[in-house]
């Protein structure tokens, strides 16, 4: 086989010569480092597999930061491959950090922010998440520059990492995956307390995802008085995957406190005004605005 167009000359500067065998070798090398990062990562991930998968997060940045190590290394082996010396890297190294400092802090910014996220484990794939910004949603990939967030309503946003950084972030589920909601309800004023306290634990227990663990019971407390209605709330703590869906777990326990007030006959009151007639000065005691006196 003829591999004589391998040598054929891309670049000539003063000793220095490109060829096409320089830079098939530089590719083969970029592709091997991927190919290698693959190989060791499904490795790790065969070794600290877990039938419980409790530690899939430590996994997954583990890979992250193995892959970005041996990707680096191999486009610095392909750089080298074309005949660039160090000096030359360091020459280029500089020219970068005058781009970045001009144009490039903020790429920099969440590339930083990235690995800080992934070597303090303060995020995880699988979170649920809200941010500063009003987004809310599950961690779905935990990348270098950015992180790629997806809403209940099947929205994929990409945030920068600086955002994780610089911002407040809530983390619903960063220690413990379950969580307490709060549902707020009203009854009529006369209505008997005791009743409403055992209709609404009745419609806790009858929701699937309640938790009923020592500590974790649901509870009912009265939280004040309304305009038109004595003021309830119930605590409930739900299972780590109702935590996902807050919406659907409001709406839940709700459809099911409706159901069960109206079991034990305990109304649910509506927004009620007294009306105060005067009669304006002048106006006929007697007779509407058309009475006249008839001889």
């Amino acid at each position: 086989m003829d591999l004589s167009w391998l040598e054929f000359s891309l670049l000539r500067h003063g000793d220095y010569t490109l060829t096409v065998g320089d830079i098939v070798i530089a590719l083969l090398i970029v592709v091997l480092a991927f190919r290698i990062s693959s190989w060791v990562r499904r490795g790790i991930k065969r070794v600290m597999r877990n039938p419980d998968n409790s530690n899939a997060a430590q996994i997954y940045a583990i890979n992250r930061l193995i892959h970005y190590v041996l990707v680096l290394i191999g486009l610095l082996f392909a750089v080298s491959s074309l005949g660039v010396g160090i000096d030359n890297l360091l020459l280029v190294a500089g020219a970068l950090g005058v781009g970045i400092g001009f144009g490039l802090q903020h790429i920099a910014n969440n590339f930083v922010s990235g690995i800080v996220i992934m070597l303090e484990k303060s995020l995880k794939v699988g979170d649920l998440i809200e941010l500063e910004s009003g987004v809310f949603g599950e961690v779905i990939e935990l990348n270098i520059r950015a992180t790629l967030i997806r809403t209940n309503d099947n929205v994929d946003i990409l945030v920068p990492n600086s955002e994780f950084i610089a911002g407040r972030v809530t983390n619903w589920t960063m220690t413990d995956a379950v969580r307490r909601f709060r549902i707020p309800f009203g009854v009529a004023y006369g209505s008997n307390k005791d009743d409403v306290k055992r209709a609404v634990l009745e419609a806790a227990d009858s929701v699937s995802f309640t938790l009923r663990s020592a500590g974790r019971g649901p509870v009912v407390w009265m939280s004040g008085f309304g305009d038109s209605s004595l003021e309830f709330t119930l605590g409930v703590w739900v299972t780590a995957d109702a935590v996902k869906t807050p919406t659907a777990v409001m709406s839940k326990y709700l459809w099911a406190i409706d159901d069960a007030l109206h079991k034990y006959h305990i109304e649910i009151p509506f927004p009620q005004r007294d009306l105060h007639l005067r009669s304006a000065p002048g106006w006929p005691l007697s007779g509407g605005p058309h009475s006249s006196n008839e001889e």
